[in-house]
């Protein structure tokens, strides 16, 4: 039984939330990345729990690819990739004035931008997508972007345990019309947004207590089959995108993928469990294929393949 934690500590933390903004948005890049680099070697170094996660997690991803010493280092890396992306969220290129997206005009968004326009064209053919994002490099930046150029988003969350900072984070995604949905029971919800013509954003790439298994860098690991099951109920493509940092702090190479459309005919290819797989198995692979590139960027601490021994209700399907 996890300890409940009392009003004086979620204070406490929404205090420290707002210093590290403040510090966030007066200092440098420069100063930032430097700072990050350095709480990123404390975590590794200090958390031997995640740490190695990400080393085990690396080895399962990359099998005989990298040497121990390359393993290491890449899961060093995505410990100070960590710090960067919240930064980057704290100090955002947007802000939202009224229904208005604001762009900070040091950012060189017109990318990111223009490839988004191709998501808005998909969006607008099918009445609706669902857009799935892997944890890698900057996934904050998608919501403000989406927005930007036009496309009505409804946004899958865990709902934090701190109140405090639940208010402030929700009070500025609200304004841009956006709809956040907690991740609790939000099957309902998301079946309505897509009915309306909504979008909906997601990032299943993180293990689940039930679901399909089907393989993630070759290794079987749970996946929720919500995004399958959505694109098959009501025909709407699943399309993956992602924002991912470069040398440049003021620069984000995007991502859009073609869009995996749901087979019709389902008689044909064996019922909606294997086209639900089928879809599943396309998803993670169009994720991996992201992060190959940049996987120093990824969020190798959480524990994706934990429980590999359980089966799941669907496995024998995904073989």
């Amino acid at each position: 039984m996890k300890k409940k934690k009392g009003k004086l500590f979620f204070l406490a933390e929404y205090i420290g939330f707002q210093a590290a903004v403040a510090v966030s948005r007066a200092l440098p890049f420069r100063a930032l990345r430097w700072l990050c680099h350095m709480l990123g070697g404390i975590l590794y170094a200090t958390i031997p729990r995640r740490r190695d996660i990400a080393v085990k997690n690396i080895r399962i991803a990359f099998g005989d690819q990298l040497t121990s010493a390359q393993v290491r280092k890449l899961a060093l890396e995505s410990c100070r990739s960590f710090f960067l992306t919240a930064v980057e969220m704290m100090r955002s290129p947007f802000r939202f004035e009224g229904t208005q997206v604001i762009r900070d005009e040091r950012y060189k968004t017109e990318h990111l931008e223009q490839l988004f326009r191709k998501a808005k064209k998909i969006h607008d053919e099918a009445g609706g997508c669902i857009f799935i994002t892997p944890h890698i490099g900057n996934w904050e930046m998608l919501p403000y972007v989406s927005s930007l150029i036009g496309i009505p988003l409804a946004i899958v969350m865990r709902p934090m345990d701190n109140p405090y900072l639940e208010r402030l984070i929700l009070s500025s995604r609200i304004t841009s019309g956006q709809v956040i949905v907690p991740k609790k029971n939000a099957m309902f919800v998301l079946e309505r947004m897509l009915r309306h013509g909504k979008s909906i954003g997601m990032l299943p790439d993180q293990s689940t207590s039930r679901g399909l298994r089907v393989e993630f860098f070759g290794q079987k690991a749970t996946v929720t089959p919500v995004p399958a099951l959505l694109a098959i109920s009501y025909h709407r493509p699943i399309v993956i995108v992602a924002a991912c940092r470069t040398s440049d702090p003021f620069y984000f190479q995007g991502y859009v993928s073609d869009p995996i459309w749901p087979e019709k005919n389902l008689s044909r290819i064996g019922g909606e469990q294997q086209e639900m797989v089928r879809i599943t198995r396309e998803i993670n692979l169009r994720m991996e294929e992201i992060i190959r590139k940049h996987p120093e960027q990824y969020l190798w601490m959480h524990n994706r393949w934990k429980d590999a021994a359980r089966r799941s209700t669907f496995e024998g399907l995904s073989r």
